[in-house]
Formats: C-alpha cells, structure tokens, sequence
C-alpha cells in the first residue's frame, strides 16, 4: 500500500510532511531550494541582461549591481548547502526512466553544480578585481582575496560565457522534466512539486 509523503522526526515519527529525501520523493527542503534557486537564477539573468546597459546617470547604476552581487552570494550558499544536502539524502527512484534517460539526468543535474560554482566564483572575481569587498545587503561583507584589476574583464566575460550555458542547461532540465512528465507520465515533476508522484 503505498505511503503519503511524510515529516520524519528523529524519533522517526510520521508528522504529516517529509523532510528528507526519499526512494518515494523529495523532502520540503530539496524542493524549497530546487524551486527557489530556479527563480532566483532566472531572475539574476534578466537583472544581469537588464543592468549592462545601464546608463551611468540611471538611479539603478548601482543599485542594480549592487543587488546582483548581493544575491549571487546568498545562491553561493544555498548552492553549497544543497550540495550537502544532496549527499547526504537518498535518491528518489527513478527506475521508470531508461538507461540513457537516468545517464543524461545525472549529467544535467550534477552538471548544475560545477557550472554555477564557476559562474558564482567569476562574478566575485570581477567585483573584487579593484579589492572592494561585496557588500551582501549591508547584512554583512565579503572580502577580495585577490586585488588584480587585469582580472575583472576576462572574469567578466567567463561570468556572461557561464551564465548563458546555465541558463541552456536550465531549458534543456526543464524541458527533459515536462517530456517525462506529460508524455512519459512518469511523475518526475509532481515529485518536486509535492513531494510524490501524482502519476502512481
């Protein structure tokens, strides 16, 4: 009889919502930072599209900027910790895909992490390349650990080269997400929607 998602306490009581991942689905935690840091990306994209032209004479000149930076070091975080997460939390089964399906699934998705590591990793070295720390909101800063003003052009261009290949990977995962589950019905996506598969 198959089994509603549910919060798993350290007890190991059923609590109404699960929290880790499971062969069944994925905890509130992975689809939080699955769902969040996908706005949170796309919406950098456009903010860093948008910003570029920016006249120096714009009331966003550096606010704009300034918010990016902002941002990317929180996703720098986030990205981090779900790495950990993913480490330490099982794999929801995935045995409805084909052997090539599964092999390109956990290319894409393993893909994500070096790639937006290099685009988050890039985007300070272009914003400290003048030893200027980034201030995150004015919550707190982060210091240049290089001063190299040479640096901030060719950082600058890896960080536009990086941001258009994750954004290609995004549509490429968002596309494989929607074929398996509207035409394969697999339930790939209702399981990082609710939890579980709506399918089964």
């Amino acid at each position: 009889m198959p089994t509603s998602p549910v919060l798993m306490t350290a007890g190991g009581e059923a609590n109404g919502m699960m929290i880790r991942d499971t062969s069944a689905g994925y905890g509130v935690p992975t689809r939080v930072l699955h769902w969040g840091m996908a706005v949170a990306i796309l919406g950098m994209y456009w903010l860093g599209l948008w910003m570029v032209d920016l006249t120096y004479y714009s009331p966003y000149y550096q606010l704009a900027p300034d918010i990016h930076r902002s941002i990317g070091i929180i996703l720098l975080t986030l990205l981090l910790g779900r790495f950990l997460w993913r480490i330490v939390n099982d794999k929801p089964d995935d045995s409805e895909l084909s052997k090539m399906e599964r092999t390109a699934a956990r290319v894409v998705h393993w893909g994500f992490y070096p790639l937006l590591l290099s685009l988050m990793i890039s985007g300070y070295l272009m914003s400290t390349a003048d030893g200027r720390a980034i201030e995150v909101f004015d919550w707190f800063s982060v210091p240049a650990i290089i001063e190299n003003k040479g640096m901030e052009k060719p950082a600058g261009a890896a960080h536009a080269l990086l941001a258009h290949l994750t954004i290609l990977l995004v549509i490429v995962h968002a596309l494989a997400a929607l074929k398996h589950q509207f035409y394969d019905r697999s339930g790939v996506l209702g399981r990082m929607w609710s939890g579980s598969s709506s399918n089964r």
